[in-house]
């Protein structure tokens, strides 16, 4: 019976580890989707990766294009984009991007991910302090 519950609990991690690494590898396709876009300028393809809260605050791809160019620059035009841990809280995945920039500035971002049912979308993005690589 013991060797029963343990091959099940087994079978159970197995499939939640699966899913966490599918589920990490999707959110970083989206990210490098969309950081690919806006290397290209491509705002329309860039926006389509925003949830649709991120969606209604800018309400056009040519606005969110705008707000990335001045606020988050290095995400615009990234001179090295590598990624980080992968969190869960509260239902969301946080992906934290260290992202070097072209001036060789070394950024950390936490990418707040939602899964919806066109599939993993970023809701956020904020900056950590450099003493967060560790968390």
């Amino acid at each position: 019976m013991v060797r029963l519950l343990a091959i099940a609990l087994f079978g159970l991690w197995a499939a939640g580890a699966a899913w966490a690494q599918d589920a990490g590898s999707q959110i970083r396709g989206v990210i490098s989707s969309q950081v690919e876009a806006f290397q290209a300028d491509d705002f329309d393809t860039a926006f389509s990766f925003a949830s649709p809260l991120i969606q209604g605050i800018f309400g056009s791809p040519e606005r969110f294009g705008q707000m990335v160019q001045q606020g988050y620059p290095m995400v615009w035009r990234p001179a090295n984009v590598e990624y980080t841990g992968l969190t869960e809280r509260g239902g969301r995945m946080f992906q934290n991007v260290l992202i070097t920039d072209q001036s060789g500035a070394v950024h950390l971002l936490e990418y707040e991910m939602i899964q919806t049912e066109d599939g993993w979308e970023i809701n956020g993005v904020q900056f950590k302090r450099p003493g967060a690589l560790g968390a």
